[in-house]
Formats: structure tokens, C-alpha cells, sequence
């Protein structure tokens, strides 16, 4: 297996900025499109290599909690088990929700504390002068369903984040039956949970077998909660949110380090890793591997613009390139 070191290395160019017809910068990364049988169909880089695909394994993971018995009666707060969520007044209450529900409290939470994701919630939070907390972090509704998991299971609620608890190594099962791969590595993520390195074309496989899922399955619940209630995954100005909303059948989630994953009805996955982890190309390039997948229409098109402003004014783009 090549190394993820070696992989990145070597990943050609998906995109380039330009700046007034001169190219500024290039991006490298890893583009895959798998077909609904699993098989590669399409690969710019190696599609083998592992990475860690950080949040944009929490679809998976929300898999994991449903096999282990979380009943949560509401999609809104399953696709909230799946998300990095912005920090809105009504995630915050959603994640309140969850913890109520398994007779827990905000106390619980053991995510880093953080203030909200959103620019424009986050100055609200300041200019009410509150501190980070563990609530407020985008990961939130993800620990508040692994607690709540964790009651449902009869699982200790303290160690939740061991990667030796019950709950993780279930996580750990669930992303390699999905993947159709082992997990190749194990770290631990920015809020303080366990991650887990799959190759894209793993992580593209998994998406495509969430999104084409025969209904009454729990991987069909969480294509639905995400489907129905994408707001709660992302937020209100997320691109996330507004890709989910614009094509039908399409699930999503994006992930720190420039990475993207894409269920479609058919079955179909696709999965982005930029290089150097700029989150700037990674919509463009999950664009343009929509397009070659044959997805078309407003929310691709929004999903491609990136402007490159100069005096305020647009100047140049982020085009995405050999795709």
C-alpha cells in the first residue's frame, strides 16, 4: 500500500489560481469516483492510500451509533449525530435535546471547547461575552449521540472516547464494512474523538452505499435524516447544506483538511482530498467531479465559484483542472 506521505506527494494538480490571467497558486489532491458495485471509476491520484477523513466520516460513524441501539425519533437530530454543525441557536438546542434524552447534561460533553463555526453566530456569541465551550464546537452533536449511544448500550459514558471502547471499535467495524477496506490508521481527531484513515476510494464507496441504501435500513435512515434535514449537518450558509438541498438524492459531508464526500441515489460515491489541506479548492474540485459524474444545475454551478478579489472587486477564480 502506498503511504498517505507518498500519495500526497505525488497527487497531481485538481486546481489553480488565478489572479488576473496569471496562475498564483496551484492546489494538489486526490479525486474519486466509485461506481455502485464499489469499483473505481474514475481516479485523479492514488485513490488507494490512506487518509483520515476527518468529519467527513460522521455519516459512518452515525451508522455505528444506530447498529449499536441510539434511537434518536427525530431526523433533525440524527443528521445533528452526523454533523459539523455551524453553532446556530438551533443546533445548540438540538444538542441539548440529545444529552435531555439520555438523561445527560451539557456537563458531559467531553469535546474541546470551541466558540461556533460560523462567522456571523460566532460574533453573536462574543458580543453576548461568552468563552468556547464544548457545546458550541462543531462536534458537539456528534459527542452528545455517542453518550447517548453509550446509555442505550449499557456502555460507560466517561471513557467514550477510548479508542478501546465498545463504541469506537464498533465506529472502527462499521467504517471498514462500509469502506470495503481495514482501517489503516487511528488518531485522534481536533474535538478530541478517535479518527479514522480510509482511502478516498473507501470513504467514496461507503457515501455511495449510505445514498443508494434500500429503505427501512439504518444506513436508509441516515441518507434520510440528511436528506430531510441538511440545515442541521451544515448550517444556514454552508455550502454543504445548500449542495444537499440542490440535487436530488445527494448526500454530503465536507471535512477539515480539504476533504469531501458525496453519496448519490444510484449508488455512486465521490470523495476529494486536497494535499495541503486548503479548503478554498475543495468545493471547486468536488464540483468538477460532480460534472464528470454527470451532475449538473444551480447548486454545482454555486459550488464552483470561488472569486479572487483584488481592491474588493473579482479579479480571478479557483478553476479546478485535470478533472
Amino acid at each position: 500500500m502506498t503511504s498517505s506521505a507518498d500519495a500526497l506527494a505525488a497527487a497531481p494538480v485538481l486546481a489553480q489560481v488565478d489572479r488576473n490571467g496569471f496562475v498564483e497558486s496551484v492546489h494538489h489532491g486526490v479525486a474519486v469516483i466509485t461506481g455502485p458495485d464499489g469499483s473505481v471509476e474514475f481516479a485523479a491520484g492514488d485513490a488507494s492510500a490512506p487518509c483520515f477523513p476527518r468529519s467527513s466520516n460522521k455519516p459512518i460513524q452515525a451508522l455505528a451509533m444506530l447498529r449499536a441501539g441510539l434511537t434518536l425519533g427525530d431526523p433533525r437530530l440524527l443528521a445533528l449525530a452526523s454533523a459539523s454543525h455551524s453553532g446556530e441557536d438551533f443546533h445548540l438546542a438540538g444538542v441539548l435535546e440529545i444529552l435531555s434524552g439520555a438523561g445527560l447534561s451539557e456537563t458531559d460533553l467531553q469535546n474541546t471547547p470551541d466558540l461556533p463555526y460560523d462567522e456571523q453566530a460566532r460574533r453573536e456569541w462574543l458580543r453576548g461575552g461568552r468563552d468556547a465551550t464544548s457545546l458550541a464546537q462543531n462536534c458537539s452533536g456528534k459527542h452528545a449521540a455517542m453518550l447517548a449511544t453509550c446509555v442505550a448500550a449499557g456502555w460507560d459514558t466517561r471513557t467514550y472516547r477510548d479508542p478501546e471502547h465498545p463504541l469506537q471499535q464498533l465506529m472502527a467495524q462499521t467504517l471498514a464494512d462500509l469502506a470495503g477496506e481495514p482501517v489503516a490508521a487511528t488518531g485522534i481527531d481536533g474535538c478530541g474523538a478517535p479518527v479514522m484513515a480510509i482511502s478516498p476510494g473507501g470513504l467514496a464507496r461507503a457515501f455511495g452505499r449510505i445514498a443508494g441504501a434500500a429503505d427501512g435500513t439504518d444506513e436508509a435512515r441516515v441518507r434520510d435524516a440528511i436528506r430531510e434535514r441538511p440545515e442541521y449537518l451544515g448550517g444556514t450558509r454552508r455550502d454543504v447544506t445548500a449542495l444537499i438541498r440542490g440535487v436530488d438524492g445527494l448526500i454530503a459531508k465536507d471535512g477539515a483538511e480539504a476533504v469531501y464526500a458525496v453519496g448519490l441515489a444510484d449508488g455512486r460515491g465521490l470523495a476529494v482530498k486536497i494535499a495541503d489541506g486548503s479548503q478554498r479548492a475543495r468545493p471547486v474540485v468536488m464540483a468538477a467531479l460532480l460534472r464528470r459524474a454527470g451532475i449538473d444545475g444551480d447548486a454545482v454551478d454555486a459550488l464552483a465559484h470561488s472569486e479572487i478579489l483584488g481592491h474588493g472587486a473579482p479579479v480571478g477564480a479557483v478553476r479546478a483542472i485535470g478533472i
